[in-house]
């Protein structure tokens, strides 16, 4: 797992700008902290007698810090300016960080969701729909602690460590050496944690959209087991996968907390090194007192940014597992449908599909096997056949929403001209039916109603909708006598106002009303490649 995502940097506009003013707090926040321990060293130097005080320990660095600030009096007011310029610049860094996580979230849930939706309802029924639900909500929330806490403090590892070893260097080459020896464990540390953190991250992620596919679906469908009275039946189910999300986030919160221990006791033990070195230097009068204080109010800073990232990781690691998982979606081609011309109107036009088929996820079958059907305007046409074998795929194409892998799907306007789907702009074509699938999608309002109460209201939009084109997969399905016969007489009238009408059934009611009846079968695709 990287320690930053390119893409994010590459496609999200607020993440470039955000990278780039937190790379100033960081360098305004390395020089601070440098002033700082020059005050602290000149004000203590003083008074730690016996050990030798040189006019100026701190060698041209010193500069920055005039000998008068080895008066308490005169130093206090700039060390209470520089820690409330520290607050500041924190205050301000993550302040930034909240805004600019949030947009970032924002902007590539968005792309996210739109790009779902450009893929098409076939690809989201092949189980894609519920991962990309789970990373779109709950899962790239994650990034978040990504942009707040972990990305400040890299990008302080990598502007405030290397300049305070520089100063360190400067002041102390013996504890520069040893900070330069040591610093490097704290990254072996976290890419060794990295690894077991990435799995964890895996896994909770992975029990996060088991549970919530498996809850999606027991909402869709708890009408219908309250109805039956196995309401109760998902419940053991349902539970063993809350148990196993709540095992792979204690996981991950135990390989959190035992990474945070390693690398605050590494750390430690490396600014005690320093400290115990400089020590038995001071003795032997080999390092002035202000030049020791000076490096051991730095050592710490050194390595404090490079620990906070370890310590921080685990709480990008969700972030970026999903922000892996929305740039996967990201990254699938759309397989193109239509051209660029510009839709004509559908109204009084027939649709011609000319041996449209396509083939199954797994490349065994076509389904539909070479569909040749025409839906003429004022009347009803009937896609009849075994389930499985293509009507609701033979209505996504021809509504322009999915592309066929053989045949063609045409219009023939009333004036006689014929169009292709294929020259033709195809989000203009497809907005020109009014759909309603077998399972409608209400969104907030439909979740207190039954699968046959939702399904009614979707008919009941879609009659009163102008468009001139109606598509109905399976419209009485769910539907009592009653409510099924006055569908079949909407249906009826439909056809009669001039629109046309196309449906996907098994109802004898329904096929009885019907004009034309089509009947859609699937083929294999060795049987066909022999019947070629």
């Amino acid at each position: 797992m990287r320690p930053i995502d390119p893409r994010l940097i590459a496609r999200i506009g607020p993440a470039r700008r955000y990278m780039i003013v937190t790379a100033g707090f960081g360098l305004a926040a390395a020089v601070l902290i440098g002033l700082q321990a020059f005050i602290i060293a000149r004000v203590l130097a003083p008074h730690l007698a016996p050990f030798p005080l040189t006019a100026d320990g701190l060698g041209w660095l010193g500069a920055l810090v005039p000998l008068a600030l080895r008066d308490l009096g005169a130093a206090l007011p700039w060390l209470g300016l520089i820690v409330a310029l520290r607050v500041a610049i924190t205050w301000g860094q993550e302040r930034l960080a909240h805004r600019a996580g949030v947009a970032v979230i924002s902007d590539l849930r968005g792309k996210v969701v739109e790009h779902a939706a450009a893929l098409g309802p076939r690809w989201a029924a092949s189980g894609e729909g519920a991962r990309v639900t789970t990373t779109a909500t709950r899962g790239l929330d994650g990034l978040l602690p990504y942009f707040v806490r972990y990305l400040p403090q890299l990008l302080l590892a990598c502007t405030v460590t290397p300049l305070m070893l520089a100063v360190v260097l400067e002041l102390d080459w013996i504890s520069a050496a040893i900070i330069g020896a040591t610093v490097p464990l704290v990254p072996m540390f976290m890419i060794l944690i990295g690894l077991v953190t990435q799995q964890r991250s895996a896994k909770h992620l992975e029990a996060m959209e088991r549970l919530a596919s498996r809850t999606l679906d027991l909402i869709a469908g708890l009408p219908t087991l309250k109805a039956l009275g196995r309401h109760h039946g998902p419940a053991a189910r349902v539970r063993e996968l809350g148990d196993a999300q709540r095992s792979a986030t204690m996981g991950s919160l135990r390989v959190a907390f035992l990474s945070g221990m390693a690398l605050e006791l590494l750390t430690t033990l490396a600014v005690a090194l320093v400290a115990v070195t400089l020590g038995f230097r001071l003795v032997y009068g080999e390092v002035s007192i202000e030049t020791a204080l000076a490096v051991l109010v730095l050592a710490p800073e050194v390595y404090l940014p490079v620990r906070n990232v370890g310590t921080h990781f685990h709480a990008s690691a969700d972030g970026l597992a999903a922000a892996d998982a929305a740039f996967a979606v990201l990254d699938t081609e759309p397989v193109s449908v239509g051209g660029d011309r510009p839709a004509p109107s559908l109204e009084g036009a027939s649709l011609v599909t000319t041996g449209v088929a396509v083939a199954t996820p797994d490349g065994v079958r076509l389904a539909p096997g070479g569909l040749d059907a025409t839906a003429s305007p004022g009347q009803i046409t009937a896609l009849v056949g075994p389930n499985g074998d293509g009507k609701s795929t033979a209505l996504l194409a021809l509504m322009g929403l999915l592309a066929p892998d053989q045949g063609a799907v045409h219009a023939v306007l009333a004036d006689g001209s014929p169009v292709e789907l294929n020259d033709v702009d195809s989000s203009q074509w497809a907005r020109q039916f009014a759909w309603v699938p077998q399972r409608p999608d209400l969104g907030v309002e439909g979740l207190t109603l039954s699968l046959g109460q939702r399904e009614r209201v979707a008919l009941e939009r879609a009659f009163a909708s102008d468009r001139p084109v109606l598509v109905l997969d399976e419209p009485t399905a769910h539907l009592d006598i009653d409510n099924r016969a006055h569908v079949i007489g909407a249906i009826r009238d439909a056809a009669a106002a001039g629109r046309t009408v196309v449906v996907a059934t098994h109802e004898p009611e329904l096929i009885a009303a019907a004009h034309r009846v089509i009947e859609v079968t699937a083929v294999t695709v060795g049987a066909q490649e022999v019947a070629l």
